[in-house]
This record gives structure tokens, C-alpha cells and sequence, in this order.
């Protein structure tokens, strides 16, 4: 203890660090489950080659934590806050390969002091394997290539592939690799490498499971991640709310300083490019391969695509590296103040629900909601449950239950992963039904009066019941309309 001590002491950024890990840490237990989480952890349960939206390693990382500690809220959570915590180790690591002990300790300090390192801690999503296999990626590249280590290639092309498995945005690890290589003059022979192409082929062949879900099942999910966005980016319909909307949600994520560091270091080397012709270092040009691509190349697609605000997430890593070299401490501190200050407000939020979410995306109310659902079965006898909001409520519910709910292709709607476990939905023709929808913009606890017309086209008869009330402190935060629905008609 005493060592520990000196050594924080002597190092006062390892100490900021820990302080955020540790308040990170301390907060899993108040926080309750996002939809996000419940989704992922299906997977989980339906285990898989890949999934339709989305590869299936935050699936299998979150069923090997809940297999050994249980299927808690809490464990899903501390899956996801382990496996971040790993990616900012490796980001240190990584960091110490470029700058000195100094600035790679303020780099780690700036990305622990972000926003996207607390939601990565504390929400399943694919981006946290994404970015940890991303960061062990480039470890393994940067001794491939600058300290010529061969067998790094194999294992670059290993973690290549992983990160692939986690997340499609991993294709942009072979982009950057082979943009640094081209643009290098130093490194560019490596093009011709058989150790380069070995290492682009085992990333492939590591991603063969994802491969093959998609050849048996006619290529659907990189269908929907790719068809219907790129058609929306073809309209080239310019939205100013898309662009601002972009630049407010990397302001929250990296914080302002950071961000406009970003964005500063952005401009300076394309104008060196552009007009000076000139190009930064071999080691400068290899953070910045990883970083453009991701940050620039979505960045640019704000003005007409509603670019999520996650899709960035990749380039931080090494940007915020190149940030370490620039940065003052004036600056760092700067963004430390306000970054507790931000976390203060989150932990506040999380503790007390201040400010109530008008969305489905809060991890209020769902387990109570399976709760007055288990009630409803019990008052329905033998109804099955299914909700209508891609995967949100469903996900929750069978989360929290100990029977399978299902989603919206029960009414014959595309219901993502949903479509592809197996359900033969026939097996529940003639069956009555409770349908629970999620009033989102709750504003009064009336009835909806209206019946979904996608409802009656599938069952004889549909009754509204009280809605259920969710309440916290005392306060009502949600509401959900019911509907019982008798006589199911299977439709193929």
C-alpha cells in the first residue's frame, strides 16, 4: 500500500487516472440496464457465427461473464468496465511508443478524462471490443513495422480480424495500414512484403465466421449496414442539423478542449499537405493513417448522413496521442475541470434522476416493467409478449423474464437479430397476446385510444388496458401502453 503510495505520489497523472477508474467503477452498481446491454446479451444467449447487425464478440464476451458470474445487471456492466479498462492499459502502451514518459502519461490522462471512455465503461455496445482490439492492433503493426519484429504480422493480422469480428468499422485498420504504407517513403517497399500480405490473409481468414453467417444468410447484414445508408448518402440532401449535430456529440464525448485540439492539429497538417506538399514523419504519418480515415472521412459525410456519434470512437486513439504532442498542461487542465464537472452532472443523474429521458434509451424502468408484465401473464394465462420497437423492449424484457418475448415480426415487421434465432412463429397461431408499447414522449398516464393497424391485421380482437406506470422517488418517469390481443393469426 505504502509503495502504491509513492508511486501515485510521484506520478500524479497515474493518480487521475485511477481517480476516474475508480468513479467509474463505483457507479456500476447504481446504474440500471440499457437496452443496449439487454440486446447484446441476447446475442449472447442466441449464440451465433455473426448476427444481423452486428458481429457477435460483444455478444460472447458479455455470455462468458454472465456464464461465470452470473446474469446480473451489475456483471454485464463490469464485463464492459473490464474490458475498457484493458483498452486504456493498451493505450498507455501504445502511447509509450510514440511520445515520452511525460506526454504518453498527459495522453492517458486526456482520453481517461473523456466522456466516451465513462459510456464505453458503463453500456454495451460493439465499439468496446472494437476499440480494444483496435488499440492491441496497432501495438502489434508499430513493431511490425518499426522494429521489423515479423512475428507481429501474424499477430497484427490475429487482432485485425478480432477487431473486425467486433465491430465493420474494423475495416478500417487494413485502409490505414495500407494508406500509411503507400504515402511512406520510408516504409512503402513494405507493400511488397509477403509478411504485409500474410498478415492481411489471416485477418481475413479470422473473419471467416462473419463470412460464412452472411453467405447462409444472403449476405443480410452487410446488406443493412450498407445498402440503405449508402442510398441515403446518394440524395446528397444537405442538412446543417446533421453537421451541428455531429459537432455536439464529439463535444460531449472528448470535451471541448480535446476536441478543438482535434480539430486544430486536423487543419494544420492538411494545410501542410496541401499546400506545402510536405508530409509529417514516418511515426506522426502512421497515427495519423489510423486517425483521418475514421475522424476525416465521417466527419465529411455530417452535411447530408446522420453519422452516429460512436462511428468516431476508432480514431481517439491515435489522435489522441498526436494531441499528446501538442498539448499544454494549461490545457490539460483546463479539460480535467471540465471534465469533472461533467461527471459530477452524470454521476448526479445517475444517482437521482434529475432530468427525466423522454426515450427509450435509459435504464429506467425496465426491470419493474418486467415486473407488471409477469402480473399481466398471470391475469392472461397463457399469453405470449411481444413489443414493437426494433429491439428495445423485447431485449429488456427477456432480459428480466424467464420466458422468451418476442419482437415485431410477430406483426410480420423486420425485427433485426430477432428474425434469425430460429422462432417458429407458426407454433403460436390461435395464442392471445399482450403487446406493450413505449409511450416516449410520456405526457399523462391516459390510455392511447388507438389501435395499431399492423395489430389488427394479425389477431381478431385487441383490448387496451391501463397502462403501466413506472415510477421512481416517488415521481412517474415512464409509461407503457398495453394491449391484449386474442386469437393470433400466423401470416408467413
Amino acid at each position: 500500500m505504502n509503495k502504491l503510495k509513492e508511486i501515485l505520489q510521484k506520478y500524479p497523472a497515474l493518480a487521475i487516472v485511477l481517480g476516474f477508474q475508480l468513479f467509474r467503477f463505483l457507479l456500476l452498481p447504481f446504474m440500471g440496464l440499457m437496452p443496449q446491454d439487454a440486446y447484446y446479451h441476447f446475442y449472447g444467449e442466441n449464440l451465433s457465427l455473426s448476427y444481423f447487425d452486428h458481429p457477435g464478440m460483444i455478444g460472447y464476451i458479455l455470455r462468458g461473464f454472465t456464464t461465470v458470474f452470473g446474469k446480473t445487471v451489475y456483471v454485464v456492466k463490469f464485463a464492459d468496465f473490464v474490458v475498457t479498462s484493458i483498452t486504456l492499459l493498451s493505450f498507455y502502451k501504445l502511447a509509450l511508443l510514440f511520445l515520452s514518459k511525460a506526454k504518453a502519461l498527459r495522453a492517458f490522462v486526456l482520453i481517461s478524462s473523456t466522456i466516451c471512455f465513462s459510456i464505453l465503461s458503463f453500456n454495451s455496445t460493439p465499439d468496446v471490443p472494437l476499440l480494444l482490439f483496435w488499440t492491441l492492433s496497432l501495438i502489434s503493426l508499430y513493431k511490425a513495422i518499426f522494429q521489423q519484429k515479423k512475428w507481429h504480422w501474424i499477430f497484427a493480422g490475429i487482432l485485425i480480424g478480432l477487431a473486425f469480428n467486433s465491430k465493420y468499422t474494423a475495416l478500417f485498420l487494413q485502409i490505414g495500414l495500407l494508406g500509411f504504407l503507400a504515402f511512406s517513403n520510408q516504409y512503402r517497399k513494405l507493400i511488397f512484403s509477403p509478411w504485409l500480405w500474410l498478415c492481411l490473409i489471416i485477418s481475413v481468414l479470422v473473419t471467416f465466421p462473419v463470412w460464412w453467417w452472411n453467405y447462409q444468410h444472403d449476405f443480410a447484414s452487410f446488406a443493412f449496414q450498407s445498402s440503405s445508408r449508402t442510398s441515403d448518402i446518394s440524395k446528397f440532401q444537405l442538412s446543417p442539423n446533421y453537421f451541428f449535430g455531429a459537432i455536439g456529440h464529439q463535444l460531449v464525448l472528448l470535451l471541448p478542449i480535446l476536441f478543438t485540439v482535434f480539430i486544430t492539429f486536423t487543419f494544420k497538417f492538411i494545410k501542410k499537405a496541401l499546400f506545402k506538399f510536405k508530409l509529417p514523419k514516418a511515426k506522426t504519418l502512421f497515427l495519423l493513417a489510423f486517425f483521418a480515415p475514421t475522424f476525416i472521412g465521417f466527419f465529411s459525410l455530417t452535411p447530408v448522413y446522420w453519422v452516429k456519434l460512436n462511428w468516431m470512437m476508432p480514431s481517439y486513439i491515435t489522435g489522441i496521442i498526436i494531441a499528446g504532442m501538442f498539448i499544454s498542461k494549461k490545457l490539460i487542465k483546463a479539460q480535467l475541470i471540465i471534465s469533472v464537472v461533467f461527471h459530477l452532472v452524470i454521476a448526479a443523474q445517475i444517482l437521482f434522476y434529475l432530468i427525466p429521458i423522454k426515450s427509450d434509451d435509459t435504464w429506467i424502468g425496465w426491470k419493474e416493467l418486467a415486473i407488471e408484465a409477469k402480473s399481466l401473464q398471470e391475469k392472461y394465462p397463457n399469453s405470449f409478449i411481444f413489443s414493437d420497437d426494433n429491439y428495445k423492449t423485447s431485449a429488456a424484457l427477456n432480459f428480466f423474464m424467464n420466458e422468451k418475448v418476442y419482437a415485431q415480426n410477430i406483426i410480420g415487421m423486420p425485427a433485426l437479430h430477432f428474425d434469425y434465432i430460429g422462432d417458429d412463429l407458426s407454433t403460436l397461431n390461435s395464442k392471445n397476446a399482450i403487446f406493450i408499447d413505449s409511450d416516449k414522449r410520456f405526457k399523462n398516464n391516459n390510455k392511447k385510444r388507438e389501435i395499431d393497424k399492423k395489430l389488427t391485421a394479425y389477431f381478431k380482437k385487441i383490448t387496451e388496458l391501463t397502462p403501466i406506470i413506472i415510477k421512481r422517488n416517488g415521481k412517474e418517469v415512464r409509461k407503457f401502453w398495453v394491449f391484449y390481443c386474442t386469437n393470433y393469426q400466423y401470416k408467413k
